[in-house]
């Protein structure tokens, strides 16, 4: 069964967990941040019931804050068990999926719902999914410690990881409308030249008529704005200077 399908399936679960949740403040101290959990906490949970390889796995990678850590372990227990391509499908269906079911994505972010019940719910819902054990014992610690709310953050900083380990470099190009294909090859072609070998580039086009044309290329932290916008503010400023 698909995902979409099956939390369409799971939704009267859903529905009677927020119907039978009183409201009640958040379960443990709201102030702490899911980082002061221990790394090595998290790899025990997310690796409960798998068979590990004997992978000397290192994380390409050193995130910063809960979601890294999150993402982090995520990738070292994956990488130990030899399944990090199928729990970056999984990861990454479960946030399309979860964006699809509103009462999901409720589901999630409600802190009033009982540790036990958050738990409970979780497994049912993804108990026939097909996923690895690695991504249900992560859905399950996230649940467990009231994280749930910041899956996507986790995912996107998990697929990171991934495509560093990969040698894969994401590129966001802002254009005002859709690169035609030929510019767009021409210019992976040029990044690729840039980056040297041992590196993929992975395009991703978005869309902002706020830049008036021209392009904003965005990777390894680094920003290469010639849009029209920034050099019509420039030639502005240029223009204001005394002479």
């Amino acid at each position: 069964m698909a995902l979409s399908a099956r939390l369409r399936s799971s939704l009267p679960l859903l529905q009677h967990v927020q119907r039978t949740t009183a409201v009640r403040p958040p379960i443990g101290n709201p102030g702490v941040d899911c980082a002061t959990f221990a790394l090595s906490e998290y790899q025990r949970g997310f690796a409960t019931g798998t068979k590990p390889t004997e992978v000397n796995a290192k994380a390409p990678l050193t995130l910063f804050g809960g979601t890294g850590n999150y993402a982090s372990a995520l990738f070292l227990a994956a990488a130990k068990a030899n399944v990090l391509d199928k729990v970056e499908s999984e990861i990454v269906d479960v946030v399309e999926a979860s964006k699809r079911s509103p009462l999901f994505s409720r589901f999630t972010k409600d802190l009033s719902i009982p540790r036990e019940t958050r738990v409970k719910a979780v497994k049912e819902v993804f108990a026939d999914a097909g996923f690895s054990d690695v991504t249900k014992n992560f859905l399950a610690v996230l649940a467990d410690n009231g994280r749930l709310r910041y899956l996507e953050r986790v995912a996107n900083r998990f697929v990171d990881l991934t495509m560093a380990h990969r040698g894969e470099v994401k590129v966001i190009v802002t254009t005002v409308i859709p690169l035609p294909e030929p510019e767009e090859k021409e210019l992976k072609q040029i990044l690729q030249e840039m980056l040297g070998k041992g590196k993929t580039v992975k395009i991703e086009q978005k869309i902002d008529p706020s830049i008036l044309g021209g392009l904003v290329i965005e990777f390894a932290q680094k920003v290469f704005d010639i849009s029209i916008k920034t050099r019509a503010k420039q030639m502005e400023k240029f223009l204001r200077e005394p002479l």
